[in-house]
């Protein structure tokens, strides 16, 4: 009668041996090989006697060289590798001293050399492109010249639009307006919006400034339309005849119907922790964030600064600081005193299409400051931990960087720097 053998207990005799010996001397096996492959061949026994006058090699030896003694680079090798600590040297000093400068100025301050294509943000846009027919094809020798006043416009502001056929030697080309029609552009589904007919005209009356001329001309104020609700772009498609031929153009504006805040009261101007400032009040209907910009010009008429206001803005009256920072007027040295034109605003709407509701624009001059010196203006940089903190790990790298290079070649001079200022 078989034997009963406690279950989950291993069993002993021949038949447990028989089963697990041989496992146990693989294992043996195996961590014997892996102890003689770590200690290397050089170590896996000790020798019977050293060769008279023959030094014993230091340190464990790897496919014939000695560890610890590297084999030297070629000069190629070292040359490429020179080059690579030099880029990164030109890299990271070039990162540190760009921003550096480009930090010096408040990011609401700055200056319009740095922004030309705000400096008049009245001014019509303006186009010629080749002629683009009825079956969507271009023709090269007719050119169309358009004009629009405006892109962005808020509740009760116009806009006008031109256009005007001539061929590549300037030649007027005679044109005629047979259809625009203006419309909310819609998402897909949503109910169309009203039509609007304008009539184009060349009869130097309203946006047509010269009758006669070849210009053709119309105004489109949406809050007398039926799109006076609409918040969005509108779009008029004209149809038109140029040299016999049929032509289609379209003009794109973005229109609020709604204004979140109005300008409520005089402008006045601050000198101010060593900056001038234009503060103008804001009667704020709709809370939010708010981003309003205006242009500065100096005594001469030049475009000199950019400033911008940038914060969130509570229901009721809110003072708006535009700000030219001290040290931008000492660098810059205008001629004083100072003029704020052009302010336009708009409340910023997040994860929405359009993402903004226009303020009324303040178009032309708004106010001259009465400030003639720079007393009281200072002509230090800009602070604040932000960018303490950037300039303190842009000056790591740097540093890092070229004492890296300084290690590898000592005898060579580092590459001078874009800022010439020591390493941070």
């Amino acid at each position: 009668m078989p034997s009963e053998r406690p279950q989950g207990r291993p069993g002993g005799g021949p038949s447990f041996l028989r089963r697990w010996l041989p496992l146990a001397l693989l294992a043996v096996l195996v961590a014997a090989v892996a102890w003689l492959a770590w200690r290397g061949p050089g170590e896996a026994a000790a020798p019977a006697a050293v060769t008279q006058g023959a030094p014993s090699p230091q340190g464990p030896q790897f496919f014939g060289q000695v560890e610890g003694q590297p084999a030297q680079p070629s000069a190629a090798e070292r040359a490429r590798r020179r080059q690579q600590l030099i880029e990164h040297v030109q890299l990271t000093d070039h990162t540190y001293c760009s921003y550096l400068e480009g930090s010096k100025y408040p990011a609401g301050s700055r200056p319009m050399s740095q922004n030309p294509d705000q400096a008049y943000p009245n001014k019509p846009v303006t186009e010629m492109t080749p002629m683009r027919t009825s079956d969507r094809n271009s023709d090269p020798n007719i050119l169309l010249q358009t004009s629009q006043s405006r892109v962005y416009m808020a509740a009760n502001e116009s806009v006008a639009f031109s256009l005007r056929a001539v061929a590549p030697d300037g030649t007027l080309v005679p044109l005629v307006v047979t259809r625009a029609v203006a419309a909310g552009l819609m998402t897909t589904g949503a109910r169309p919006t009203a039509q609007v007919a304008l009539a184009f005209a060349d009869d130097g009356g309203g946006a047509d400034p010269v009758a006669g001329d070849g210009a053709f001309a119309a105004v489109l104020t949406p809050a007398q339309t039926g799109l006076a609700g609409f918040h969005g772009t509108i779009r008029t498609e004209v149809r038109y005849t140029a040299g016999g031929k049929n032509g289609a153009l379209i003009f794109d504006v973005i229109y609020s119907p709604k204004l979140p805040a109005v300008w409520a009261g005089p402008p006045r101007e601050v000198v101010a922790d060593g900056s001038l400032a234009f503060v103008l009040r804001a009667d704020v209907r709709t809370p939010g964030r708010y981003v309003v910009t205006g242009r500065i010009d100096d005594a001469k008429g030049r475009p000199f600064a950019l400033a911008t206001f940038n914060e969130v803005l509570g229901p009721g009256p809110n003072d708006i600081k535009l700000a030219v920072f001290g040290k931008l007027m000492h660098d810059g040295a205008p001629a004083l005193p100072l003029t704020l034109r052009d302010v336009d605003g708009y409340l910023l709407k997040e994860n929405t299409d359009p993402d903004r509701e226009l303020m009324p624009r303040l178009e032309g001059p708004v106010l001259k400051s009465r400030t003639q010196s720079l007393d009281g203006i200072s002509d230090a940089e800009a602070g604040g931990e932000e960018r303490e903190r950037y300039l303190a790990e842009f000056g790591k790298d740097r540093k890092l960087a070229r004492d890296s290079l300084a290690a590898f070649d000592p005898s060579q001079p580092l590459p001078p720097s874009e800022c010439g200022t020591p390493a941070r």
